[in-house]
């Protein structure tokens, strides 16, 4: 497709710790700031802290190897993603929107907490990364050079187990002095920073199909003009005069005029930076958001989405636990329960496109992984060790008030009330929204077609013979217990027969077990053994004392009995395979 406009843009997150300089560095690359740029909070100018994705540009001309891409000038937007603890929620909606990461580096400091969760999160969403070593400044002069070296062999080896293996490190100062220095003061290192992105750039994977989705960082009016909601696309495309959806205020406005950075547009596609100017609405309703084709987005109170563990997290993941869901741009509290295929895994991956009603699926104390114990499956099975795993793990998210996301969206949940100040990987797992539920009743329209199911297996023992196909059983169920429905379901002796429940017997939970192919010769002996004992001591028979130790040598005649029972069925029927 032929590009809209002579001007390639490419989002460049700007993303790391707090006071690692990010800001600075940004207003140092930057020529063009659009609205939101360096952010518009006055208690954060005051704090030095970035509290909002603050979007800002400067263009070159397009590097050699992306002429005859149709292009005549590369755009790049900068995203300063905010580096407080705190907002990782603003970070991942900005994470989605990133063609390549600048993660900055204080170079006095090295990689800290967040640099690290920066990197997760980069790891998850973006496909190129640079690394800037800032601050150089702050090194004794005579010093600067081999720390310098360390630091960025120090970052080498950290990178080394990543997708982001061989990124190029650079090292800048991004504002020589600090944030007191004048403004007159010049940067060290930018220039080559500049040729390191344009080398970097590439012609990103860019679709106008689809339904329109932008994210809404900043709003604001003009007096007689309307209200303008600005943003990055993140789907599909928009023309001037199309009808656009505001979810989060129930109402659709027509697209009054459009402009990129300052210049009126017709139209602008997926990753392009865009000012919407729509018929007037109060701005404060809409501070951050998402703006979309009519009736595009969902608004869902559970969803099923796959899930993998992100190795830094240190907890474990547990079904019942509650985690911070971020889907789209919103973050809320939501239930877990993991699940997989049950074993033997099928060695093919599920497909991200769906998710299949039409399989049963082992329900999963917690998320599988090698240092997890033996699961129950293992102990039924006897699997254990690396096939145990299931190729793909899924879970079902119960949110804890409804959020509206786009299908298919990324989903990385997290434990945001971890101290900021301990050092530890507040990311616990990521995955994908396969299916979004909107009924609010889902658990009685939408959950049974869940087959999810736990493994149980419950061990009672014989209490006698009845006759040769037929034994009396006890300790397997409570006296409470209605057995009438474990009639029919199979158990097997520990002596090796087979057996089918027949029904109840008597009123203290005892019952009968029909053996089909009848009781084994050695199995009558043991189980003989009692009675025989009882009535020969009776007629004071002098062998008793050898019936005694063969009491004693005899074991008990278990009966195992292992069943499904479907975690999501209202008539808690049990099935066996």
């Amino acid at each position: 497709m032929a590009p809209v406009g002579e001007t390639l843009n490419f989002n460049v997150g700007v993303l790391g710790h707090i006071d690692s300089g990010k800001t600075s560095l940004a207003k140092a690359l930057s020529t063009t700031a659009s609205t939101a740029a360096f952010d518009k909070n006055p208690q954060s100018r005051e704090r030095g802290i970035t509290l909002d994705l603050g979007f800002s540009s400067f263009s070159v001309p397009i590097p050699e190897h992306l002429t005859g891409t149709g292009y005549r000038q590369l755009q790049f937007t900068l995203v300063d993603c905010p580096g407080h603890a705190s907002l990782i929620r603003t970070i991942i909606g900005g994470a989605q929107i990133i063609d390549l990461m600048m993660l900055v580096i204080d170079v006095t400091k090295g990689m800290q907490t967040q640099s690290a969760e920066c990197l997760v999160i980069g790891q998850i969403a973006c496909h190129k990364m640079v690394v800037v070593l800032n601050k150089i400044d702050l090194l004794p002069e005579n010093k600067r050079q081999p720390a310098i070296e360390k630091m960025t062999k120090k970052m080498q080896k950290t990178l080394e187990n990543t997708k982001f293996e061989g990124s190029l490190i650079i090292p800048v100062a991004a504002k020589p002095g600090g944030p007191e220095a004048s403004e007159s003061v010049q940067a060290q290192g930018i220039t080559g920073l500049i040729e390191v992105l344009k080398s970097q750039a590439y012609l990103p994977q860019r679709d106008p199909s689809g339904p329109f989705l932008m994210a809404v960082d900043h709003c604001f009016s003009i007096k007689g003009q309307g209200t303008v909601m600005t943003g990055t696309i993140l789907s599909g495309s928009v023309n001037v005069n199309d009808n656009v959806e505001i979810p989060a205020l129930k109402v659709t406005k027509k697209v009054k005029s459009m402009q990129m950075f300052h210049k009126p547009v017709n139209g602008a596609i997926q990753g392009d930076r865009l000012g919407i100017c729509v018929t007037q609405f109060d701005p404060k309703l809409l501070e951050r958001g998402l703006v979309c084709t009519p009736d595009s987005l969902q608004t869902i109170h559970a969803a099923i989405i796959s899930v993998n563990k992100i190795p830094y997290f240190k907890g474990s993941l547990n079904t019942k636990a509650k985690f911070h869901i971020t889907v789209g741009h919103e973050t809320v509290m939501g239930k877990v329960m993991f699940f997989s295929l049950p074993p033997p895994h099928s060695k093919q991956m599920e497909s991200e496109k769906g998710f299949d009603f039409g399989k049963e699926y082992f329900y999963q104390d917690c998320y599988v992984t090698k240092d997890t114990k033996v699961l129950d499956q293992d102990k039924v099975g006897g699997q254990q060790g690396e096939e145990a795993l299931p190729t793909q793990q899924w879970a079902l998210v119960e949110f804890e008030k409804p959020v509206t996301c786009p299908k298919m969206c990324l989903v990385i949940g997290s434990r945001l009330d971890t101290d900021i100040h301990s050092n530890t990987c507040r990311l616990a797992f990521h995955g994908v929204l396969l299916e979004g539920v909107e009924d609010k009743s889902y658990a009685e329209t939408f959950l049974p077609k869940l087959k999810v199911f736990k493994l149980k297996h419950k061990e009672g023992q014989v209490e006698r013979i009845n006759d040769d196909y037929s034994v009396i059983g006890r300790s397997l169920f409570k006296k409470e217990t209605n057995i009438q429905l474990f009639v029919g379901l199979k158990v097997r002796l520990s002596t090796g027969e087979d057996g089918v429940i027949e029904g109840s017997f008597g009123q203290s939970g005892k019952f009968k077990i029909r053996i089909p192919n009848g009781l084994k010769p050695d199995t009558k002996q043991i189980l003989a053994v009692p009675s025989k004992k009882k009535s020969k001591a009776s007629k004071g028979d002098p062998e008793t004392p050898k019936e005694e130790e063969i009491k004693q040598d005899a074991q008990p005649v278990l009966i195992n009995l292992t069943f499904r029972r479907y975690v999501f069925d209202p008539q808690k029927k049990m099935t066996q395979s």
